[in-house]
């Protein structure tokens, strides 16, 4: 799993781009707080070489828990920023700091 990062200078944004290996996969979305934890806005696209890849453009200066959801199983970016627990969820959701 990988993200990166590309600021914007002209936009107080940064375009962040989810790359989440899966080849056996239907479905891999990015959920946080970012889209409002809303699977329906968060999509990534699968690539002919077994990965999802979406990019999305969040406001920049700010910090954001997320998860993946892959066919239905949450599961958190093994290289995110930090992790924060969650009580709700009884689990750690990945950090991401923009």
């Amino acid at each position: 799993m990988a993200i990166s990062k590309q600021y914007l200078k002209s936009r107080p944004v940064c375009k962040v781009t989810f790359t989440v290996p899966a080849e056996e996969a239907n479905e891999v979305v990015v959920v946080g707080d970012f889209n409002q934890w809303n699977p329906e806005e968060a999509s990534l696209k699968k690539l002919k070489n077994g990965n999802f890849k979406g990019t999305f453009e969040i406001p920049k200066d700010s910090t954001y828990e997320f998860r993946y959801i892959i066919d239905g199983n949450y599961t958190n970016e093994i290289e995110a920023d930090a992790f924060q627990w969650n009580d709700y969820a009884g689990t750690e959701n990945a950090v991401l700091f923009v």
